[in-house]
């Protein structure tokens, strides 16, 4: 299994309200992927940090192997979440590694 962990920083000129809808709207449209792309076992966003945090959203999801996580990069459905994300995010993070 491949375990895939991300974290975005949303861009600095969104309000807090902005902010908030933004991340909100990241969770409920990458949890939606579950169910939908193949290989995809977990898909959890963690929206609600602690003022220590150094990032806004983190998304931690399991597939079942590399070509799963392949195949989810190009499904036309996280493309279109992408594109979401890519609107509202200024950094982002990745760290993919092989879990037993």
């Amino acid at each position: 299994m491949i375990r895939h962990v991300i974290l975005w920083t949303l861009k600095p000129e969104l309000s807090e309200l902005e902010k908030q809808k933004a991340a909100s709207n990241m969770k409920f449209k990458l949890e939606s992927l579950y169910g939908v792309v193949d290989g995809l076992l977990r898909c959890s966003v963690y929206i609600d940090k602690m003022e220590s945090s150094t990032a806004d959203v983190m998304l931690d999801s399991i597939f079942e192997d590399k070509k799963a996580l392949d195949n989810y990069q190009v499904h036309p459905e996280h493309l279109k979440v992408k594109e979401y994300v890519h609107s509202v995010v200024c950094d982002r993070k990745c760290l993919d590694f092989i879990v037993d």
